[in-house]
């Protein structure tokens, strides 16, 4: 096979990274974008020569103009799109947010209309399946202190065969 036909074959999904903040109680920071009908997490495309963990980094700066430190990796997620081209997607563990950060949050009005921390329930509730399946796999990991593998946002483990 030739050097191109191989390159053809190849895949090139492209790359998101996103964080997961969370308040006291546990729920999840999720924010209510310009552009969407449903609610996303803090976070965005990478950018070339970015990394993942450099690009969440950036995407929460730039949509939340907060800075904090991120965490470990929660979750990287394979989401197959006939549309779109697949996407490999990252979660970061922003951890708790102090009441100081979150007095500092000024939202970048051409992409974010609104902040919210949400439940687990109300987050299915307002944002697609995909995204909820990934964020309730996320704060699995996140208290099992491991990262988690997900395709389109399952645990192939815990596909039906």
């Amino acid at each position: 096979m030739a050097a191109n036909e191989h390159e053809l074959r190849m895949a090139h999904p492209r790359m998101a990274a996103g964080a997961l903040f969370f308040d006291a109680g546990g729920r999840v920071l999720m924010v209510e974008p310009t552009y969407k009908d449903y609610w996303d997490i803090p976070g965005g495309y990478v950018e070339a020569g970015e990394s993942p963990l450099q690009a969440a980094v950036r995407e929460v700066r730039e949509e939340l103009g907060i800075a904090p430190q991120l965490g470990r990796l929660l979750a990287v997620d394979w989401a197959p799109s006939a549309n779109e081209g697949d996407k490999v997607l990252y979660l970061f563990d922003g951890g708790q947010l102090s009441a100081e950060t979150l007095d500092r949050v000024t939202l970048q009005a051409d992409e974010i209309k609104s902040i919210a921390f949400l439940s687990l329930d109300d987050v299915h509730q307002r944002t697609i399946p995909r995204l909820a399946r990934r964020i309730s796999a996320a704060v699995e990991a996140r208290a099992a202190a491991a990262p988690v593998y997900l395709e389109h946002g399952e645990r192939p483990d815990r596909l039906a065969a």
